[in-house]
């Protein structure tokens, strides 16, 4: 019985060309691959007659996105853009090609992690990650500048939008700087505010919990009660943000049930 632990799982999510032969046998690896990588609704399944959701992030979104959909079972569609939606530099790229999936009552979306990330193509650690003698992949301004043309071509799809600010960066990150994630949340904010989005502050909702649901020293990504604890916070988000009559020609109300993420209790 082949048996995958969660992370492992996500490893092969985010890319599987490199983590699929090593956790899964060689036909069942190339098979994994394949749809992962070229077809575009692995992440979702269609349910008609449901308000449809897009999450557009990187790694940590793909990380909570299964949790979203479990909480909003029966109540939103959830789909996630194919694959990592990486820096804003790959957003202004492909986000065409997520968009023409239909559309959306809602899209929850992040870019930042991968922005503010120093890489150095002589470096060994993975994703050629290094704060030392790396190049910074957006510079505050640039990625001011980049998330401004993305949220207004958002705002053109006509769904309610929903800014998630950048998550915490460990002590000991090889390639990022534990305070920069603030600095880059606050030009993401003032841009939010100018155009009414609405900001979903993950940045200090983990900040009580952060050390303690890191996957590893020196990681940015979470272990499954982490992203549990994420999840229920979007879904939460979500949920506010979808109108009463969505819900009511979805043929289903508004639930009120949702336990509070800020209730969950630690591992």
């Amino acid at each position: 019985m082949l048996y995958l632990s969660y992370n492992a799982g996500l490893r092969i999510l985010f890319s599987p060309r490199r983590h699929a032969r090593r956790f899964l046998p060689g036909w069942l690896s190339w098979a994994v691959s394949a749809l992962v990588t070229f077809h575009p609704g692995i992440c979702s399944v269609s349910q008609p007659g449901l308000p449809r959701v897009l999450i557009i992030g990187d790694s940590i979104s793909l990380g909570y996105t299964p949790f979203v959909r479990e909480y909003l079972r029966g109540k939103a569609e959830v789909m996630h853009n194919p694959g990592n939606a990486q820096s804003t530099w790959k957003g202004l790229e492909e986000l065409e090609e997520w968009l023409a999936d239909g559309t959306f009552a809602v899209i929850h979306f992040n870019w930042g992690l991968w922005d503010l990330c120093y890489r150095h193509p002589e470096s060994t650690v993975y994703g050629n990650r290094d704060k030392v003698r790396g190049t910074l992949t957006t510079t505050l301004d640039q990625y001011g500048l980049n998330l401004e043309q993305l949220v207004i071509r958002l705002k053109k799809t006509g769904a309610r939008l929903i800014w998630a600010n950048s998550t915490p960066v460990p002590e000991g990150e090889a390639g990022r700087f534990r305070d920069d994630p603030p600095r880059y949340n606050r030009v993401a904010g003032i841009i939010m505010r100018r155009h009414g989005v609405a900001i979903n502050d993950l940045y200090t909702f983990l900040l009580p919990h952060r050390d303690r649901l890191y996957v590893a020293p020196g990681d940015v990504h979470f272990t499954e009660a982490g992203y549990r604890l994420l999840g229920q916070k979007v879904a939460e988000q979500i949920l506010a943000m979808l109108d009463q009559s969505v819900f009511s020609r979805a043929g289903a109300s508004r639930p009120s049930s949702l336990p509070s993420a800020r209730s969950e209790r630690r591992p």
